[in-house]
């Protein structure tokens, strides 16, 4: 075959807008390469086309590519050696200007203790990407297509019976569908129940602004359900929660309290789903993470047909990955496979197959009991810690998760807030996560300790700070 533009080296565009003489093009040419390496576009160490192959790209002799070449390495904006071509010359670049951005006052945190996030460095690379190349391998080529909006039926399948065997939900791979995490499955959600007429979803106190945010966006309110020492009021539902025919809640593991929801109280939740119509929407944040005990079931395994599961590898995994899944009751499949075609978001097909290779190989299941084991240890260290530096505080909640509730004299959260600041440790105070409209029974000064967030070699350091700014 032939050599042509499609054939040989790499791609360059370039404006040259030369004249028609060999001079002009000459020129034009020499001028265009200059200005895309004074503005940027092409960095210190690029490599260049040779010049046969740009002077085919281009339909102009090579040797004028060639003159064009030697000018910029004779002006120092190119360099030329046997054997690695011609490259962009290497050169001090000043930073772009940015605005100016509000630091702490402590300067940028050394230690994060903020929830929402595993060990990022316990990542297990090295079987994810042995899971990846065996899904790769076996993958169909309609695998790389647009695909069942549903998402790959390989991931369904595999998290069909996971969720079966470890979680106690009821899940038919044809009622599962693949989401871009649970931001996404919550979005979706809130716009379906808007448009079925739905005005407001129940929430519980304590949780999340931004999933709060989320449903005001789809046009829906949120009325907090009470909360007592024993954890929320389903009891509510029908009557303090006004008109609501939907719930948000996190059964397993109240997020951010700590304390799963009692049985009496689980039931109560279905039996007004039953009664009234409604939908309860399960947050399973990290239900695999429980360690004083086997992890309580799911609650969709009580009423598939009233239970929205949502699930999600950012916990177990990584957010990173954006994968999350929802299983729906029969009646809710096909509005929200609309509203998620509509969305427009999808999941990268590899990333699904490869996660639907790493559950069914088995090495899912050995990367949670792993890394079960590590968080145990960090829980079990902070509760000696402040047993042994901060008696006046104290953990509270189930053994659970990866993050704990401490609990801290009266009046002195945002004090502790703000000398954690200083000490450059990121953390966050128990009003943070508060509904503005809950009930003023129950407020109690404490902070939301993330321990799985840091490092492993970031860890001591991290409970040291902590401690040093608690009372």
């Amino acid at each position: 075959m032939g050599e042509t533009w499609a054939t040989l080296g790499v791609d360059l565009h370039l404006e040259t807008g030369g004249e028609a003489s060999r001079s002009g093009v000459r020129k034009g040419l020499t001028d265009a390469l200059r200005e895309a390496v004074r503005g940027g576009r092409l960095a210190p160490g690029t490599r260049l086309p040779s010049s046969r192959s740009l002077a085919v790209d281009l339909g102009i002799a090579r040797n004028t590519v060639a003159d064009a070449y030697a000018d910029l390495v004779a002006e120092g904006w190119l360099t030329a050696r046997q054997g690695s071509g011609t490259r962009v010359a290497e050169r001090v670049v000043a930073p772009p200007v940015r605005a100016a951005t509000p630091r702490r006052k402590g300067g940028a945190p050394t230690y994060d203790l903020t929830p929402g996030t595993p060990d990022l460095s316990a990542f297990p690379r090295t079987e994810w990407l042995k899971a990846s190349r065996r899904a790769l391998a076996a993958a169909p080529n309609d695998a790389l297509g647009y695909g069942d909006p549903r998402g790959r039926v390989e991931l369904r399948e595999a998290l069909a019976r996971y969720l079966a065997r470890a979680r106690g939900v009821r899940a038919d791979p044809d009622r599962i569908v693949v989401t871009a995490g649970f931001v996404h499955g919550l979005s979706i959600l809130g716009r379906v129940l808007r448009q079925r007429g739905e005005r407001e979803v129940a929430v519980e106190s304590y949780g999340l602004d931004v999933h709060w945010n989320l449903l005001h966006r789809a046009g829906l309110r949120t009325a907090p359900l009470d909360f007592d020492e024993l954890g929320t009021c389903t009891a509510g539902l029908g009557s303090g929660a006004g008109a609501s025919k939907a719930v948000l809640l996190t059964p397993a593991h109240q997020f951010p309290m700590g304390v799963p929801l009692r049985p009496e109280r689980r039931a109560a939740a279905v039996d007004w789903a039953r009664r009234e119509g409604g939908l309860i929407l399960e947050d399973d944040y990290d239900g695999e993470f429980r360690y004083d005990r086997q992890p309580v079931g799911a609650l969709q395994g009580l009423d598939p047909e009233r239970v929205v599961y949502l699930g999600t590898a950012s916990k177990s995994l990584a957010p990173g990955l954006r994968l999350g899944w929802m299983v729906l009751p029969s009646a809710l499949r096909d509005e929200v496979l609309g509203e998620k075609d509509a969305s427009g978001w999808s999941c990268g097909a590899l990333d699904q197959l490869t996660l639907a290779e790493f559950i069914t190989s088995g090495a899912y299941d050995r990367h949670v009991r792993a890394a079960r084991l590590r968080y145990r240890r960090r829980r079990d260290h902070l509760v000696a810690a402040l047993a042994e530096r901060a008696p006046e505080v104290r953990p509270t909640g189930i053994a659970a998760g990866l993050h704990a509730v401490v609990e801290l004299p009266q009046g002195t959260e945002q004090s502790v807030v703000q000398a954690a600041n200083w000490e450059r440790l990121a953390v966050q105070g128990l009003s943070r996560f508060r509904h503005p409209r809950a009930a003023a029974a129950r407020q109690s000064d404490a902070l939301v300790v993330g321990y799985g967030t840091p490092a492993e070699h970031a860890w001591a350091g991290a409970l040291e700070a902590l401690c040093r700014v608690l009372p």
